[in-house]
């Protein structure tokens, strides 16, 4: 019997956090009401208030689900990359940086735009809410500036930071056109995410560098 309520529980959470990702990317984080939220994913208020606390939690609920296994492989990458004794090129710490983006959000095809959707919307909310999306990936962010900076020495911080910032910003902007007419992602499979990488990477790396 505690199996089965445990089971309930967890299959609860999900469907919150799922319906709650859906809203956030639709309508903003102010947008988004808890009578909203329990309407839609067909749970009580309780619900919520018992695995979430709060609509700030649940949107860091919400984030945490996808970042953290992807700050995860982004960073193992990058511990690769630096395992050599040669300083990696900026073209090969873009692709530590995009190809696990691609790969991993791929994996959710049916819900991909929404993905992409809240992604966008994690980068334009106001504080704090901006910083609640941004501390789930503060890590990798961090990991990835200082190889860059090491990679690009002539470059103060501030440089890198916001030509960083553009590359997320085209990285979205691939997944949210995603299957659509003349996208640079057309389809999900290996072969496409290896190209849209690379030419990704190519289109990026000559910013990143001047």
């Amino acid at each position: 019997m505690q199996k089965i309520v445990v089971s309930l529980t967890t299959d609860t959470k999900e469907q919150i956090i799922s319906v709650a990702e859906r809203l956030f990317a639709e309508r903003g984080f102010a947008g988004t009401t808890l009578r909203n939220l329990v309407s839609e994913a067909g749970v009580n208020l309780a619900a919520v208030h018992y695995h979430f606390g709060s609509k700030e939690d649940l949107f860091r609920s919400v984030v945490a689900r996808f970042a953290r296994p992807l700050v995860e492989q982004e960073l193992a990458l990058l511990e690769q990359l630096q395992a050599g004794q040669e300083m990696p090129s900026v073209e090969a710490i873009l692709t530590a940086l995009i190809k696990p983006n691609l790969e991993i959000l791929a994996q959710d095809k049916d819900n991909l735009l929404v993905r992409a959707q809240f992604m966008g919307r994690c980068q334009t909310e106001p504080e704090p809410i901006k910083s609640i999306a941004a501390g789930e990936f503060a890590v990798s962010t961090k990991a990835f500036l200082d190889v860059l900076q090491r990679a690009l020495p002539e470059q103060s911080r501030s440089q890198i930071n916001w030509k960083f910032d553009l590359v997320i910003a085209a990285l979205i902007r691939v997944l949210a056109e995603a299957g659509q007419p003349f996208a640079l992602l057309q389809n999900t499979n290996s072969q496409d995410i290896q190209n849209a990488t690379e030419r990704l990477v190519k289109f990026l790396s000559p910013g990143m560098q001047c």
